[in-house]
């Protein structure tokens, strides 16, 4: 009865720690100081309440993903890859596609070929026609999408990898969509195509 006693007492006792009620001066968990999101903090010499990831840790949603999936780059010089690590499904261009439209069409066109409303009111400058650009590997593309470029900004945090690496498919086939020759499609996709080109 004892024992059933104590453990009771120290299970409320427990409880009530981090109530706010003022017990002994302290005031409980509710009461403590503690650093809020995107607030200041004076804790640390930069007066920043977050903080950046130590130097070598991981996230835990990059656990058992390579360099190559994660930054577009290989081998010690810290070349880009050439190709795109995703298994290139029409599943995964349309969800590229569908990235695309929501985050880079605005300023770079649907087509990809820099025609935009934004880009035409940007004063610095426009932003450049994917479709035109000089060969660049699959992880140059990556990095593009994943750091920013001059004034573009980068989408790390706004996009998984995968979803990164699907817009680089799916920049690869707004390139090649916009170079065929209609002796590039299949036969039997041909007299769709003409049809619609008829005025």
């Amino acid at each position: 009865m004892k024992r059933r006693l104590l453990t009771v007492t120290a299970t409320v006792t427990l409880l009530l720690s981090g109530c706010s009620v003022d017990w002994q001066g302290w005031a409980g968990m509710k009461q403590q100081s503690k650093a809020l999101p995107y607030r200041e903090s004076g804790f640390f010499s930069d007066d920043r309440a977050m903080r950046q990831p130590p130097p070598g840790t991981v996230p835990r949603d990059r656990r058992g993903k390579d360099r190559f999936f994660l930054l577009g780059k290989d081998g010690p010089d810290g070349g880009f890859v050439e190709g795109n690590p995703l298994t290139l499904t029409r599943e995964v261009v349309e969800n590229g596609a569908e990235s695309f439209e929501v985050y880079c069409a605005v300023c770079h066109g649907v087509l990809g070929d820099g025609r935009a409303q934004v880009a035409r009111n940007m004063g610095l400058r426009e932003p450049p026609s994917l479709v035109d650009l000089p060969p660049h590997p699959d992880g140059y593309y990556y990095e593009v999408i994943s750091r920013g470029y001059g004034l573009m900004a980068g989408y790390e945090e706004k996009l998984t990898p995968e979803q990164r690496w699907a817009v680089v498919a799916y920049v690869r086939a707004l390139q090649e969509s916009q170079r065929a020759r209609l002796e590039d499609v299949p036969p039997e996709a041909r007299p769709l195509l003409l049809k619609e080109g008829t005025p």
